[in-house]
C-alpha cells in the first residue's frame, strides 16, 4: 500500500502537467486551425491523453480530469460549474474507457508488450470517436453555441486523430534523434 500510492501520485502529477501545458501549447501552434471553442482539427493533446491513460491507467485519466477540469474553469470565457465538471470527467475517462475496450476487445496486453501498428490504428480510432462522441453529446445538452452538431463532431474526431498521430510522430523522431547510433 505505501508504495501504491506514491505511484498513483506520480502518473496523476505527471499526467496532470504534461496535459496542461500540451494543450497551452497546442493553443499557441494551432490558434489558426480551431474550428470552434474546443474544438480544432489539430489537436495533439489527444495523442496524450491517450498515451497517458495506455501507460498509467486510472491515474493518468484523473490527471487528465483535473487538468481538463482547471484549464476549463479558469479559462477565458468559462462556462458554468457542472459544464467544466463533465468536459474534466469527459476528457479524462474517454480515454480511459477506450483503454478498457481495447485491452479487452483488441487484445492488447496491459503492458503493451504485443502492441504494433493496426492494434495502435484500432486504438486511435476507437479513442477519437469515444472522445468526440461525449464530448459533442455533452456540449450539446449542457446547451453551447456553436457545438454539438454533426459537424462539430467530425472535425473533432479528425482532430483527435490527426493530433495524436503527429504527436506520436514528434515522439517518434525525437527518440531517433536521441538514440545511439549504430556502427553495423
Amino acid at each position: 500500500m505505501t508504495k501504491l500510492l506514491p505511484e498513483w501520485l506520480t502518473g496523476v502529477c505527471i499526467s496532470l502537467f504534461a496535459y496542461g501545458a500540451l494543450f497551452y501549447l497546442n493553443s499557441w501552434l494551432t490558434q489558426h486551425l480551431s474550428y470552434s471553442s474546443g474544438v480544432n482539427w489539430i489537436y495533439l493533446p489527444a495523442g496524450l491523453r491517450l498515451f497517458l491513460t495506455l501507460v498509467f491507467g486510472l491515474p493518468g485519466a484523473l490527471g487528465i480530469m483535473l487538468s481538463s477540469f482547471l484549464i476549463t474553469h479558469t479559462g477565458e470565457n468559462p462556462p458554468d460549474l457542472t459544464s467544466c465538471i463533465g468536459i474534466g470527467l469527459i476528457s479524462g475517462f474517454a480515454p480511459y474507457m477506450a483503454r478498457i475496450f481495447v485491452l479487452n476487445n483488441i487484445q492488447v496486453a496491459p503492458d503493451m508488450s504485443n502492441f504494433n501498428l493496426p492494434k495502435l490504428a484500432g486504438c486511435i480510432l476507437i479513442f477519437s470517436l469515444v472522445s468526440a462522441s461525449l464530448h459533442q453529446w455533452w456540449f450539446s445538452i449542457r446547451g453551447f453555441d456553436d457545438a454539438g452538431t454533426f459537424n462539430h463532431f467530425i472535425v473533432m474526431f479528425v482532430g483527435d486523430i490527426l493530433g495524436t498521430i503527429l504527436l506520436i510522430a514528434v515522439i517518434k523522431y525525437g527518440l531517433n534523434l536521441v538514440r545511439p547510433k549504430s556502427t553495423v
